[in-house]
């Protein structure tokens, strides 16, 4: 059996999907089918029914699949264990962090470690939703809610304090009692701290991204909860209540315990902690 047929079919599994699977996988969905026809082959089991564009697994094909997952994860601690102990600055290192966080702050501080070490380098993916430490999918993730499962190595990084903020001739030229929020597309802290605030006052804009957030504000939209790192540097903003945060927010900084001994891993582990802990409260 080919291995790498197997890894194919699982990721058909995961995303349920020809197309998801060969986005996944960043090739061509004919090839994702080729490997899958492959493995049916070597087993002699139809692990999928093709019905037109759709595929779905059958009884034998989701008994596989479940164990591809298994062959998944102990390739992955494998991977982890041989990357946990090496001790020399090279390779590449993956961060997973909110966009807004993965701009402003986690690039800037990573440039001058990455001049002293030429060899190692830094992989930056800025990105909402929370990526699967224990399959590889980073090696360092910093995240605005704390973990609460996994083999994992967690540390408080700092604090993110919210407040409202308004371009200038907004504040000037609308009353409070009329003020129109900018808010946020998903459930979060800062979005029901700024409902409650808000009350019956109405929402004129949803944004899924703070530096939307931060440019409807700034051409005058309205008033939208913004951290204060990407705000207060903001020529073009005001705090509309000053003195007054909104809500606060911790950053974690996580790493699969397994890479806690990973030379590079440590470097910019410690590279991060120093920058969070120069200018940002905690």
């Amino acid at each position: 059996m080919n291995w790498d047929d197997l890894r194919y079919f699982r990721a058909l599994a995961a995303t349920g999907s020809l197309s998801a699977a060969a986005r996944m996988l960043g090739v061509e969905h004919a090839t994702v089918s080729r490997r899958i026809v492959s493995l049916e082959s070597d087993l002699g089991l139809a692990l999928a029914d093709r019905r037109g564009r759709r595929w779905s697994l059958t009884r034998d094909g989701e008994r596989i699949a479940a164990l591809a997952e298994r062959v998944e994860h102990e390739t992955q601690a494998i991977r982890r264990a041989a990357d946990g102990v090496r001790s020399n600055l090279s390779g590449t290192v993956t961060i997973s962090a909110p966009p807004a966080l993965a701009a402003g702050i986690t690039a800037a501080s990573l440039a001058d470690l990455q001049r002293q070490h030429p060899r190692l380098a830094v992989r930056i993916i800025g990105e909402a939703r929370t990526a699967s430490l224990d399959r590889s999918e980073a090696d360092i993730a910093i995240r605005l809610t704390r973990p609460e499962s996994g083999d994992l190595t967690i540390a408080k990084l700092a604090r993110m304090d919210f407040r409202l903020y308004a371009s200038p001739g907004y504040l000037a030229g609308v009353a409070e009692r009329d003020w129109r929020f900018i808010g946020y597309t998903e459930p979060a802290p800062q979005q029901a701290a700024l409902e409650a605030f808000a009350k019956a006052r109405p929402f004129c804009l949803y944004a899924s991204s703070l530096e939307i957030q931060q440019g409807a504000a700034r051409s005058g939209a309205g008033v939208a909860a913004l951290p204060d790192f990407m705000a207060l540097p903001d020529a073009g903003l005001a705090p509309a209540t000053p003195g007054r945060i909104l809500i606060s927010r911790d950053i974690w900084l996580v790493v699969h315990s397994d890479l806690k001994r990973n030379a590079a891993v440590q470097a910019v582990t410690k590279r991060l902690r120093d920058a969070f802990s120069q200018d940002w409260p905690h």
